[in-house]
């Protein structure tokens, strides 16, 4: 990676040398850069872009090429979660495309939304004339103040000679290192502005290539591996936690041969679900507040844990003292030096690129015949799945929310994209569904918004047009961008979309419960007259059902699942049901809460959490 200007780039661009305006110079490079799809709203500032986009398009139709499609949904929040989703499903970069002022701070929160959760998008922003910044003109933002402090960079183009070169840029930083959100704000001159397009170079980023280089370079050694290997060969209990950065890192493949050929069981994060079959025998799923009971004993007894792109959060170790409390070592490996020894200290580490640390180790004990017998620990393993398997009131004449789950996860086979919102139904979610393979599970992991899921089911299924693409959402979440519906079916996408209704917000009536004595305040919406079935029936879904009787749910979730276009499923969902096993927030494992039909091996008492304390 050269800090040069001017970075090698394929020969002889078919358009190089010509002269084209700013914006017309921005599609160019989304083509060079391979995207398929742009999400956007369009406005005063970005208009020059959009209508580059429409003759783009109108080109490629007349020479036999492939237009890159504009999705345009409710708001500029959505078109940003698009993106996310089309980057999350499918590992490339998302874009979109938004106007000056209102436009650019819409996507706020989905930038910092991919910040926290380390996904590749690159919002391009109008802005105002040149001349105007900073006079407080019609529809400016600070947008590189404002998206300075949540994105992993931001760029204001004021040298017009300079912005193909600092598009181009931007996927770059987008997609290396740790995947994150880049903005790049282009006033409205630059755009109209007119100029040669070369069809390759850079900007000169010295330090951040140097630190990709470094990334690059830095293997695994034999000492290294040696060391690693004596650690497990030492250990009786092994245990991979395994996080978002196995997927993001394109690592899954490697983990899945590591920890077969070593035999050793993995947990995963919310994020890092898919990165091994959840049907594995190996595998024990989610870790953490809203883990599996057996996964988070499994990390309480483990004397070795092996952290593979995992930063050990607030949600997996809210006491970390506590956490992995038998491990005798830790060993971490993470693409971002800022991780390790950040919470738990490290015996042993590695910075550098997950996959190849990976197959570097797997490689290196397989040369050295190394072996264990781990029999012992699996028996151990297996017992806590049996004992303190995941399980509900089974018997209720309500319908339970994880009785639908398991329902149309018998049907999908964990082949399913499934997006979510946030609350209950995203940890039900999490916890009842089977992932073959990563990048089918996609939900607001760090940042949990809200509003999520539709948006993002939609990117997914732009990204993955012949994949089953679900999203569950609750009563409450999908009303942050239920506008998106009628996007669903402006665009015929063939997206489920499934609101399970327990009349309000369930995991904060959760919490009330638990710890404010039962003071619903501002959480019930039992007497909210919205009919979701009509809304949906308004954005023009052709099949709109309410599910409301338990003896109907096999019937009509096949019904449902197998219906050839848009189709809208609304449960009725016992509005007691919980979220369980469930660690308080300031809380070790021990102090774990499994409700009435899951077993604990600890005799727990309900604590009101400390003044300081999280949600």
């Amino acid at each position: 990676m050269s800090d040069t200007v001017i970075q090698p780039r394929p020969l002889g661009h078919p358009l190089a040398g010509q002269k084209m305006s700013g914006a017309r110079m921005i599609m160019q490079v989304l083509a060079d850069e391979g995207v398929t799809a742009i999400f956007g709203y369009s406005g005063g500032a970005i208009l020059p872009t959009y209508d580059a986009v429409f003759l783009y398009n109108e080109q490629q139709g007349q020479t036999g090429g492939t237009p890159i499609p504009l999705i345009v949904p409710s708001n500029e929040q959505s078109a940003a979660f698009m993106a996310a989703g089309y980057a999350r499903a499918s590992g490339r970069v998302g874009v979109c495309l938004v106007t000056s002022g209102p436009g650019a701070t819409n996507t706020v929160t989905p930038v910092r939304d991919c910040m926290a959760d380390s996904v590749p998008i690159v919002v391009i922003c109008g802005q105002v004339a040149t001349a105007a910044i900073g006079t407080d003109a019609f529809q400016e933002a600070p947008v590189p103040s404002i998206m300075g402090s949540v994105a992993k960079h931001i760029f204001l183009v004021t040298d017009p000679a300079k912005l193909e070169a600092t598009v181009r840029t931007a996927f770059e930083i987008a997609r290396t290192g740790r995947p994150g959100p880049v903005v790049v704000d282009v006033p409205k001159d630059v755009q109209n502005w007119e100029g040669v397009f070369h069809g390759n170079g850079m900007l000169p980023i010295p330090g951040y290539r140097r630190r990709m280089k470094e990334l690059a370079e830095h293997v695994v050694d034999s000492h290294e591996a040696a060391r690693f290997f004596e650690m497990l060969g030492e250990s009786q209990r092994p245990l991979i936690y395994a996080g978002g950065g196995v997927i993001n890192g394109g690592a899954a493949g490697a983990l899945a041969d590591f920890a077969a050929a070593f035999e050793i069981p993995v947990v995963t994060t919310l994020m890092g679900i898919g990165s091994l079959d959840t049907r594995s025998p190996l595998c024990l799923n989610m870790l953490g507040m809203h883990g599996t009971a057996y996964a988070n004993y499994a990390v309480d007894d483990c004397d070795f844990l092996i952290a593979v792109g995992a930063r050990f959060d607030d949600r997996v170790a809210g006491v970390p003292a506590k956490f992995a409390r038998n491990a005798k070592r830790i060993a971490h490996l993470d693409v971002d030096r800022a991780e390790v020894n950040k919470v738990k200290r490290a015996q042993w580490s590695h910075i550098g690129l997950l996959r190849e640390a990976l197959e570097a180790l797997t490689a290196h004990g397989r040369r050295e015949q190394f072996k264990r017998d781990y029999s012992q620990w699996h028996a151990y393993v297996s017992e806590l799945k049996r004992v303190h398997a995941m399980n509900y009131d089974r018997a209720s004449q309500l319908i339970q929310p994880y009785y639908v789950i398991e329902e149309i996860n018998r049907l999908t086979q964990g082949e399913a994209i499934i997006t979510t919102g946030v609350g209950q139904h995203q940890m039900w979610a999490a916890q009842y569904f089977d992932f073959r393979q990563p990048r089918l599970w996609l939900t607001s992991g760090s940042m949990g918004t809200m509003g999520f899921g539709l948006p993002a089911a939609i990117g997914a299924q732009i990204a993955n047009p012949r994949r089953l693409v679900i999203d569950i959402d609750g009563d409450s979440s999908i009303r942050m961008n239920i506008g998106e519906l009628e996007t669903v079916t402006t665009y015929d996408l063939p997206v489920k979309v499934v609101v399970l209704n327990n009349f309000g917000d369930g995991m904060v009536k959760q919490w009330q419960k638990l710890y404010f004595k039962g003071r619903l305040s501002a959480s019930d919406k039992s007497l909210h007259k919205k009919d979701f079935i009509k809304a949906a029936q308004a954005d023009g879904f052709p099949y709109a059902v309410r599910l409301d009787r338990k003896a109907d749910v096999p019937r009509v979730i096949a019904e449902f699942v197998k219906f050839p276009g848009p189709a809208f499923l609304e449960v009725m969902i016992d509005p007691e049901a919980g979220v369980y096993p469930m660690v308080g927030p300031g809380q070790s494992y021990e102090e774990m809460i499994t409700g009435d039909f899951i077993a604990s091996r600890h005799k727990v008492s309900i604590k009101t959490p400390g003044p300081s304390e999280m949600f």
